[in-house]
């Protein structure tokens, strides 16, 4: 999808694998004639600058974020509540301010209690891709193509601020969609962040074995594909597993649930119930997998 937007200053509240790689995707398009990077990091933010992610950056969040036109909030989600309340104070009559955070109620709720009547010109967003690397040096153009962007405003949102943020992400190949944060914290507590509790959990478990070295020596690739993820950044997902403890918990107890069924089918020696529950997994995946290709090969 062709989309004419560009701004004339963003400005990125966290210059990581994220916020470098919008500013890239952005820049690669011509969207957008400045890009400030602000962070506390001051050789994260001279290295950005050094590799053209960035033009110019302000550790200061006042300072960073004074007369841009758009405002993204690229930091663990535990950050929202004190960065909005530093942001609302400078924010501009026409700025719009949005997120990227794995978690929606929080930064909603952060951001209501911050701006005021402002909070119209809050879009909350999450786009669902990334890697395992963090760091400016991480960050791409292509991150975000063909990849899939959450946006869930409140009913309360201006839809040009909506439908700004939604170019803005077009702009970068993303594809868009939208929903209440309910849904979106439901949905990802399963699609996403219990897989990386359970990648975490993992890793841990077998780092405190008492012969963790040949385990890890002896691992196959599967363990490392499984496992991947278990290199994400810590904070980030500490954050993310707080802000949405209700919906991660009850997913968590439902899964220790279904994998007690697994246990008793292992220790029961009982062949037929695992093939079915392999078989159907192996069908759900592939199903998936086809239909999702489906869905890119329209686009």
């Amino acid at each position: 999808m062709t989309i004419d937007w560009n701004v004339e200053r963003i400005a990125i509240v966290g210059v990581g694998l994220i916020g470098g790689s919008l500013a890239r995707a952005l820049k690669a398009a011509c969207a957008v004639t400045e890009v400030i990077g602000i962070g506390r990091n001051e050789p994260n933010l001279r290295r950005a600058v050094e590799l053209g992610v960035i033009d110019r950056f302000a550790t200061d969040v006042e300072a960073g974020v004074d007369g841009a036109d758009i405002v993204v909030i690229a930091t663990p989600v535990g950050a929202m509540q004190e960065l909005c309340g530093r942001i609302a104070p400078v924010l501009g009559r026409d700025s719009v301010v949005t997120d990227v955070g794995s978690v929606k109620r929080a930064p909603v709720e952060a951001a209501r209690a911050a701006f005021g009547d402002n909070f119209t010109r809050f879009v909350p967003g999450h786009p669902v891709a990334g890697t395992e690397k963090s760091g400016v040096e991480a960050s791409f153009a292509e991150l975000y193509r063909q990849r899939t962007v959450i946006l869930t405003p409140d009913p309360e949102t201006d839809p040009a601020a909506v439908q700004r943020i939604t170019d803005m992400w077009y702009t970068t190949g993303a594809r868009v969609t939208t929903m209440t944060f309910g849904d979106h914290d439901r949905i990802l507590a399963t699609t996403s962040h219990l897989p990386h509790m359970l990648a975490f959990a993992l890793v841990d478990f077998v780092a405190s074995s008492n012969d963790a070295d040949a385990h890890f020596e002896l691992a196959a690739g599967g363990f490392y594909d499984f496992t991947r993820i278990a290199s994400s950044d810590p904070v980030m997902w500490r954050d993310i597993s707080l802000a949405n403890a209700d919906e991660l918990g009850a997913k968590l107890r439902q899964f220790a649930d279904h994998l007690q069924k697994v246990t008793r089918a292992v220790e029961d020696g009982d062949g037929a119930w695992l093939q079915r529950a392999f078989g159907n997994a192996r069908r759900a995946r592939t199903d998936a997998l086809v239909q999702r290709e489906r869905c890119d090969s329209k686009k």
